[in-house]
């Protein structure tokens, strides 16, 4: 649990987006945790980085002059969506990711699909059809349930994560690489959401 420096709401750290500064006095994004230094956190949602820079939060927070991009919040969201690609292209390399239509089609008739991926921007008719494919997936104890099903990324970012052209249907295979994915997709669309509008965060779709 950490403050968010806008709201001063007390929340969950995967709500939230910590920021550092850099050795040039730039503030950057954390979006993996991991970099040293002090970090200030702010509300996942790029209404809440925008109002961060405008309000001049960050120099407030750490207490000293910093400089926070105008365009701090697009480029927020520039490395969640690199972060969801590396996740994705370590699944692949870790076996966890099938695609193409008929390959997606036969892993969920299998049963054995833990989520379903399609291209943001991949055609209406084929997303249809395996989403229903996907709401009829049968639990172990005989409960219908359907499967995560993400629609985050572009045919063009897919493409990039998996090293194949025009990917528009994937599936994930159960393993740790395809959960930090899942992870890594959930916080990119709370991130695109208004706060406001957290409705579609704890559904089936992201």
């Amino acid at each position: 649990m950490r403050m968010c420096a806008v709201s001063r709401e007390v929340r969950p750290i995967d709500e939230l987006i910590r920021f550092v500064v850099a050795p040039s006095g730039d503030v950057i994004p954390d979006v993996k945790r991991k970099l040293p230094g002090r970090g200030l956190w702010v509300g996942a949602s790029r209404k809440t980085v925008a109002e961060a820079v405008r309000r001049n939060q960050f120099s407030r927070g750490f207490k000293r002059n910093v400089r926070a991009a105008a365009t701090l919040s697009a480029d927020t969201e520039a490395l969640l969506e690199r972060s969801c690609t590396e996740a994705l292209a370590m699944a692949a390399k870790a076996g966890q990711v099938v695609s193409g239509f008929a390959k997606v089609e036969g892993l969920l008739g299998q049963g054995r699909a833990e989520a379903l991926i399609h291209a943001s921007d991949g055609a209406a008719d084929g997303i249809r059809k395996l989403d229903a494919i996907a709401g009829q997936r049968i639990g172990n104890s005989g409960e219908s349930r359907g499967l995560p099903i993400v629609t985050a990324l572009t045919s063009a970012q897919l493409d990039l994560a998996l090293g194949r052209s025009n990917v528009i249907h994937a599936a994930l295979l159960a393993g740790p690489a395809s959960k930090t994915f899942l992870s890594r997709c959930h916080i990119l669309v709370r991130y695109r959401m208004d706060d406001d509008d957290k409705t579609g965060d704890g559904g089936q779709k992201f």
